[in-house]
């Protein structure tokens, strides 16, 4: 054998080992083509409608007063009490009774017809209404995915469900769909 054949086959087999060795570590230390999704939660949001409800409600109310200053209880309590007073007493006491009577009496009579009048009340149904906020979940259209990398898990935030894995490129896990896949 000659020694350039064994020189060139010793050079060509330490060549092909190398390049082969180089191409093994490449393909090993690589990294993870994906990254294991472990769980997707849809992001959600808390939406409030306003709405009337309404109710019928029983209500007291007072009727309308006729006579706001008492004026025929005044002077029916001062007629009476003018003639009770005018019973007693003679002469001069007589007319001093009659004056504090009738004084009496329309003070009494005033006084009488304003509790009537404070408790003429009647009774209705009313309805009432008010605003309600509704409140409901609406989902904002984006997701927390939680993935495992290697050892280690991490979340990140996502418009869209990504699937049971998400892709890895140059050991970074590749969130945008238009970004160049392993």
């Amino acid at each position: 054998m000659d020694k350039s054949l064994v020189t060139g086959l010793v050079v060509g087999g330490i060549a092909a080992t190398a390049v082969g060795a180089f191409a093994s570590y490449k393909v090993l230390n690589r990294g993870p083509e994906y990254a294991q999704v472990v769980k997707v939660t849809p992001l959600m949001r808390t939406v409030h409608t306003p709405r009337q409800a309404c109710h019928d409600e029983t209500v007291t109310r007072q009727k309308p007063v006729q006579d706001q200053h008492q004026m025929i209880g005044t002077v029916a309590g001062a007629v009476l009490g003018g003639v009770l007073g005018n019973q007693v007493g003679h002469g001069a006491g007589r007319d001093i009774a009659t004056v504090a009577g009738a004084a009496a009496g329309g003070y009494a009579g005033n006084r009488v017809q304003k509790h009537v009048q404070d408790n003429d009340t009647y009774t209705t149904t009313e309805q009432q209404c008010n605003t309600v906020y509704d409140s409901a979940q609406k989902a904002t259209g984006r997701y927390e995915v939680r993935y495992r990398l290697g050892d280690q898990e991490h979340t990140i935030r996502m418009d869209h469900d990504p699937g049971d894995r998400l892709p890895v490129h140059d050991g970074k896990v590749v969130t945008d769909s238009t970004a160049p896949r392993g």
